[in-house]
């Protein structure tokens, strides 16, 4: 063997490694394509899918036909990955942490295995095509959305109308909440819905929703037989769930000051320990090494319950549903506090007292017509007899206060009742993300009148509600 087949050959160039942050930009132009347009680009999707191979992540994160419910099942290790992966502050400490000096660069990997999957849960609750809707794609696409909310640190259906207060990602809850609500709007409005709820296996895969009750109630004097029980008892889950949320809200809120007026209850759990031995201290005995007590000292508990009346009036127009539904469930939760005295009034063009089924939400959501203008001076006609003693009454008046009447003649009865010592509070919306638009007009008078509009989220009126009744 010659000393020249010994020699060692010319290296071979190895393909160079790609940057992180160039993968990562892989993945998101990949995202934004596919999000504006749904032909595949074939150059992109070849190099994303390099690079989640590359990264130990299944394949199937980049097909959009793979709900994220699939992929978990699939890959079970990737259920934590998801939860609270978009929240700012844990993507902000990330990003820290990847610019900060590293030696093996794991960081800046975990920047790409985090952009495929926020990838994969964006794509597949935004990017929903055309065309009809069937009950199974709707029920996966609610499933996927749950998926986003949880990477956004909330509960599944909270971003979505009705679910109570979200928390979880800041300032990016109130804009991606009302986006979620609108394609979802869109996809019940592509489905045949009456055809689904004729059959009650399709009936079934549906979840009830803020979108897919404004359907069912605008739509329900046209169904009847199988379709108008499944559409029915939709309606109720949906009001039973938002009860419970906004219950829980109800019973967590500020109550009454103590009322000292009413002796303490002379029981072992109201016991006020440190007072008592204060208050004995005289009776210490050194030699004994013991304390005489002469008395007792017990904690006050009983809070004022002064008899109060609620007033509601909810703006019924097609754009308040959310409000309709959160407040009428939020009346009859307040209505079964003890000596508080609640009223319901429903307006457009004209007014409805459904104070009879106050205590029965979903009686009232089915004698609700949503649409139609706003005519609030037949709604207050309605409401001002209902106020006997105006220093014990709060007036709740939920609109957007877009009046049929430009002259603003509603405004007139509103400051009327506001002077006479009613406590009157107008709302632009109720909603869990806190969505609202409100007549710049009303707005301005409103606040020079000291009433400014709270803002929508239901958690702030029924802080103001529970703060003054209780």
């Amino acid at each position: 063997m010659s000393d020249d087949m010994l020699r060692p050959g010319p290296e071979i160039p190895t393909a160079p490694a790609v940057p992180d942050d160039n993968r990562r930009q892989v993945l998101y132009w990949r995202l934004l394509a596919r999000l504006f347009d749904s032909e595949e680009q074939m150059a992109l999707e070849s190099a994303s899918l390099a690079v989640v191979e590359d990264i130990g992540l299944p394949a199937a994160l980049l097909d959009p036909r793979t709900s994220v419910d699939s992929l978990v099942q699939r890959h079970p290790e990737l259920a934590a990955e998801f939860d609270g992966l978009m929240i700012p502050e844990a993507e902000a400490e990330a990003e820290a942490e990847a610019e900060a000096p590293s030696g093996d660069g794991g960081h800046r990997a975990d920047e790409v295995r985090r952009a495929a999957l926020v990838s994969k849960v964006l794509l597949n609750v935004f990017a929903t095509g055309a065309g009809a809707v069937s009950a199974e794609q709707l029920s996966r696409w609610q499933s996927d959305a749950g998926w986003l909310e949880r990477a956004l640190g909330c509960r599944p259906g909270e971003l979505r109308g009705g679910r109570g207060p979200a928390e979880g990602a800041g300032g990016l809850v109130p804009g991606i909440g009302a986006e979620l609500a609108d394609v979802e709007a869109d996809l019940v409005q592509r489905m045949h819905l009456r055809e689904v709820l004729a059959d009650p296996a399709l009936a079934a895969r549906l979840t009830p929703s803020m979108s897919l009750i404004e359907q069912l109630l605008r739509d329900k004097n046209n169904l009847s037989g199988v379709a108008l029980a499944n559409a029915k008892a939709l309606i109720r889950r949906f009001v039973d769930e938002v009860a419970d949320v906004l219950r829980t809200q109800v019973e967590k809120s500020t109550v009454g000051a103590i009322d000292r007026s009413v002796p303490p209850k002379r029981v072992y759990r109201n016991l006020d320990l440190d007072r008592t031995v204060w208050k004995n201290l005289t009776n210490y005995s050194p030699e004994e090494e013991r304390l005489y007590v002469d008395r007792l000292y017990y904690r006050h508990t009983a809070r004022r319950t002064t008899p109060q009346r609620l007033v509601v009036v909810v703006d019924q127009s097609g754009s308040m549903l959310d409000s309709m539904v959160n407040c009428t469930i939020l009346a009859s939760i307040f209505a079964g506090l003890p000596k508080v005295d609640v009223h319901l009034i429903a307006y457009d063009t004209r007014a409805i007292d459904l104070t009879p089924w106050v205590r029965e939400p979903f009686e009232v959501l089915l004698r609700t017509k949503l649409g139609g203008g706003n005519d609030g001076p037949v709604a207050m006609a309605m409401a001002r007899p209902k106020i006997a003693e105006p220093k014990n009454t709060v007036m709740v008046w939920i609109s957007d206060f877009y009046e049929f009447d430009r002259s603003q003649p509603l405004f007139e009865g509103i400051e009327e009742v506001h002077r006479s010592g009613v406590k009157f509070i107008p709302v632009g919306s109720v909603t869990s993300f806190g969505r609202q638009e409100v007549n710049p007009w009303f707005r301005e008078r409103f606040k020079a009148l000291g009433t400014p509009v709270i803002s929508g989220r239901i958690d702030k009126l029924v802080h103001e509600l529970k703060t003054f009744l209780t």
